[in-house]
């Protein structure tokens, strides 16, 4: 079967640098093959492969393999690493672009329409996480302790996991987006001539802001949904 990106990622998170090398979006779009973005790329897909091969043979003492972590270590590493961070550089983020808007709004009006995108990003993946922490994540958790325990679990209120699943990565591809019309609005990051400390500043936290929802969405996405809704279907089967 054809690997899709996600799960060439998924494998092997060191091949997500080749992808963002070429703007392949490898989290929200990562249900397509190689061979698909790369003609929608342009790109020639024997490269692109030679590239994703010399990335998977390097040392892989600084991999982490996410695809083997019980579903509740996932989880928690989720939450503690990805959920606090954007918690945290939300409030830092909005303060270096109010300052931005004030100062530099006027000769790059540009700033405004990138505070505003953040603004409702930040607030919208505020209430997308708490969703994952009292809804989701908790149910998979129960899943996971019903197979270990070989006990029977009830029937969720939301009916199937696919149905929460289906509605986060529904956020995950507004937020997608929304970062995409960011990296256009400030030239890929990339800071003016006249651009000042601060100015830089704020473009390298946006884009490393991004980097992190990237990772944060691909964990999700091509890891931790597709095991959730394969662990459901194993418990059904035993009922």
């Amino acid at each position: 079967m054809t690997k899709t990106i996600g799960e060439i990622v998924a494998k092997d998170y060191r091949t997500a640098q080749v992808f963002k090398n070429h703007s392949i979006d490898f989290c929200c779009k990562g249900n397509r093959s190689l061979e698909e973005v790369a003609k929608k790329h342009n790109l020639n897909i024997d490269l692109l492969s030679a590239e994703l091969n010399e990335v998977q043979q390097a040392s892989k003492g600084d991999r982490l393999d996410y695809q083997s972590w019980p579903l509740d270590l996932l989880i928690d590493y989720i939450e503690k690493k990805h959920h606090r961070y954007v918690e945290k550089q939300s409030t830092v983020l909005k303060q270096y672009l109010d300052k931005l808007c004030r100062v530099h709004g006027q000769k790059h009006p540009e700033l405004h329409k990138i505070k505003d995108l953040f603004t409702t990003s930040s607030g919208e993946l505020a209430m997308h996480m708490k969703k994952e922490e009292l809804v989701l994540f908790p149910f998979i958790c129960k899943m996971a302790e019903a197979k270990q325990s070989g006990t029977a679990l009830g029937t969720p209120h939301f009916g199937t996991v696919s149905n929460p699943i289906q509605a986060m990565m529904h956020d995950h591809d507004h937020e997608g987006e929304r970062f995409r019309t960011i990296a256009a609005l400030s030239n890929d990051y990339t800071p003016p001539e006249d651009a000042c400390t601060t100015y830089k500043v704020a473009y390298a936290l946006l884009r490393e802001f991004e980097d992190d929802l990237h990772q944060h969405i691909h964990l999700e996405n091509n890891i931790l949904f597709p095991k959730a809704s394969e662990l459901e279907s194993q418990l059904s089967a035993l009922v």
